[in-house]
């Protein structure tokens, strides 16, 4: 079992779970994170850490189509292990459902 990151995550991208993971398998992209799923241990320590709730166990339905992100981009954007500050809107994006298709960015983010 792993944990994903889920789209709730797109344009908020709060980093509250990077800094208690125990084997730094979180990955930064431009407006969201992803977990690489062959890191991570599953110990859970980094989903009650999410302020937003954008972090499930792989073994939620919903979870299988963030499999497969996660997986992609986790192999090609960079390591981060270090808490940062949200992005600017994040306190607007929160709440939006279904952010994927309008707001997702395959493009790396700074890491550490």
């Amino acid at each position: 079992m792993t944990f994903v990151v889920t789209d709730v995550c797109i344009m908020c991208k709060y980093t509250d779970c990077v800094e208690v993971c125990p084997v730094d398998c979180f990955y930064e992209g431009e407006n969201m994170l992803v977990i690489h799923p062959d890191e991570c241990i599953d110990c859970g320590v980094c989903e009650p850490e999410c302020p937003i709730e954008a972090i499930i166990p792989d073994t939620d339905p919903a979870a299988t189509k963030w499999l497969d992100v996660n997986r992609r981009y986790s192999e090609q954007w960079p390591v981060i292990t270090r808490i940062k500050p949200a992005m600017p809107n994040a306190d607007d994006f929160k709440d939006k459902a279904d952010k994927f298709k309008d707001y997702f960015s395959p493009k790396e983010g700074e890491g550490d």
